[in-house]
């Protein structure tokens, strides 16, 4: 009976401490699965942030493929626009590239005809360099040659003169000896012309010219000046 007693009390005392002994492993157990739950809370946290993260650039990126394939479209649609610009130009250079030995020949042509001109321009040249040379000669001399000019006609009367060419006279006995240009610029006629109505007025004795220099000086000759002033003396 002690025995069964003493072997009652082991088995309580074992199945007790077996007891502890499983209680400590129970809260041991608990208090790792409270930190695996924290530690896992944590990670689960930080994949949502990371998670979260990566969608955010891969929408950024897709925002990104998005523009460079409408920028892709864009250029494409560009590509063909010269694509099509660019075919009439292989048509011309095709042309081009048939006619391209005619057109070397007459560009040769072209380029002869220049060499030739400028052969003609330095002959041109070396003419107008002599002249110059002879006109020098001329402005140098010291005595101022008159041609004897021709006498008044008798029978040319005042009436006889256009309104132009008895301003001219008027202008001359006036102003003094002009050259051709400066009458010119005065009675607003061509050159031809008025190199016409100088030589008609000197021919019909109505001017001196003055050959020393070029372009010649025209003058109205004495007997003429007493003529245009008569009017005036009459009047007065």
């Amino acid at each position: 009976m002690e025995t069964l007693l003493a072997l009652s009390v082991v088995l309580v005392v074992i199945t007790v401490g077996a007891a502890l002994q499983y209680y400590r492993q129970v809260i041991r157990a608990r208090k790792e699965y409270e930190k695996a739950k924290y530690v896992l809370e944590d990670i689960v946290i930080s994949f949502n942030r990371e998670f979260k993260r990566e969608t955010e650039k891969l929408d950024i990126i897709a925002y990104k493929v998005e523009g460079s394939a409408a920028k892709a479209d864009s250029t494409l649609r560009k590509v063909e626009n010269l694509e099509k610009k660019i075919i009439p130009f292989e048509t011309q250079l095709d042309t081009i590239s048939r006619t391209a030995p005619t057109t070397s020949a007459a560009l040769t042509e072209v380029s002869e005809r220049i060499r030739n001109l400028e052969k003609s321009e330095d002959t041109l040249r070396a003419q107008v360099s002599t002249l110059d040379n002879q006109i020098q000669k001329l402005s140098a001399l010291p005595e101022i040659k008159i041609e004897t000019v021709m006498p008044i006609k008798r029978d040319k009367a005042m009436a006889s003169l256009t309104d132009t060419e008895l301003g001219v006279l008027e202008m001359l006995s006036t102003e003094g000896a002009k050259t051709a240009p400066e009458i010119k610029e005065r009675v607003q006629l061509s050159r031809e012309h008025t190199a016409r109505l100088m030589k008609k007025l000197y021919e019909e004795g109505y001017l001196e010219r003055e050959t020393s220099k070029i372009p010649f000086k025209y003058s109205v000759k004495k007997e003429m000046e007493r003529l245009l002033k008569k009017p005036e003396s009459n009047q007065g």
